[in-house]
């Protein structure tokens, strides 16, 4: 279909069913390497995957962990964080628990980190990169989702650093494209965040983010996907490829599939970011 080869890297099959396992654990055990019994509670900011990520780990190292998460979060992803014995504070949306958090970690009380504006969270994240160059050093272009570009930042700085000839692809949603629209103005602009199925993607950037100016410079284009088309890819993997993706997880998939990326001829590489989409959605998108 896509006149190509087509890697699907699967970060659905990780303990909590998404890649921000990777980010969490590597920030968690830098933090208690550094600080060892001093190291603080922690709180952050999820839409739902960093958040079980996050709780997973804090508990593994015996961390207090406190999670604002927005009212619209999937129940799955809500649930597995309070099982993970985390506190969660909801919030009407993920701009205001984004603020909320950072408020809270500023206050002194616990340390805030960000789902995707901090460096031992992108570097974890950057170890995909170093994964599929390993195994495919023959790769042409990596495709990936892109929230708040933590994702794209680590696997963009892993593939600049092994690869002079592969590119990154980034793809985000239309409803939520707030590197599409930031990069046009030069700068970072709040945007009009619509519903959408991608719910790990949607939300503004912090406007102290550090990931704007890695994507400007290392991530060699950005593609949008409709709702229609991410719909489509998520049934399209369960009924091709018997895989179960969350919208946020199927974009990268929804654009090569749509054609918004264009990988004929080329070796992708496409990341499969997360699983965790509430089963009744699911049934009803399949």
């Amino acid at each position: 279909m896509s006149g190509g080869e087509v890697f699907l890297k699967l970060e659905t099959l990780q303990p909590t069913c998404s890649y921000k396992i990777r980010g969490a654990f590597n920030a968690v055990l830098k933090l208690v390497e550094e600080r060892g019994r001093e190291a603080p509670p922690l709180v952050t900011a999820s839409a739902g995957n960093h958040g079980r990520a996050l709780a997973y780990a804090a508990r593994k190292a015996g961390l207090p962990l406190t999670v604002y998460v927005p009212a619209g979060a999937p129940r799955t992803k809500i649930d597995a964080i309070r099982q993970a014995g985390a506190e969660l504070i909801t919030c009407r949306d993920y701009d205001e628990a984004e603020s909320l958090a950072k408020l809270h970690g500023a206050g002194g009380k616990a340390l805030f980190l960000s789902a995707y504006s901090h460096p031992d969270v992108i570097a974890g994240a950057g170890t995909i990169g170093l994964e599929i160059l390993e195994e495919r050093p023959d790769i042409d272009m990596v495709v990936v989702p892109i929230g708040g570009g933590g994702l794209v930042s680590g696997i963009a700085i892993a593939v600049r650093a092994l690869s002079t000839t592969a590119t990154v692809a980034g793809v985000e949603v239309v409803a939520s494209s707030p590197f599409t629209q930031s990069l046009a103005a030069g700068h970072i602009v709040a945007i009009d965040v619509q519903p959408t199925l991608a719910d790990g993607l949607a939300g503004n950037l912090d406007p102290d983010t550090i990931t704007f100016d890695i994507v400007r410079t290392r991530v060699d284009r950005i593609a949008l996907v409709q709702e229609q088309q991410l719909e489509e890819a998520i049934a399209g993997l369960v009924r091709e490829e018997r895989l179960i993706v969350e919208g946020a997880g199927a974009v990268a998939a929804a654009a090569v599939l749509c054609g918004s990326i264009n990988c004929a001829g080329q070796r992708t590489a496409v990341i499969l970011s997360g699983a965790n989409i509430d089963p009744g959605k699911l049934k009803a998108l399949i």
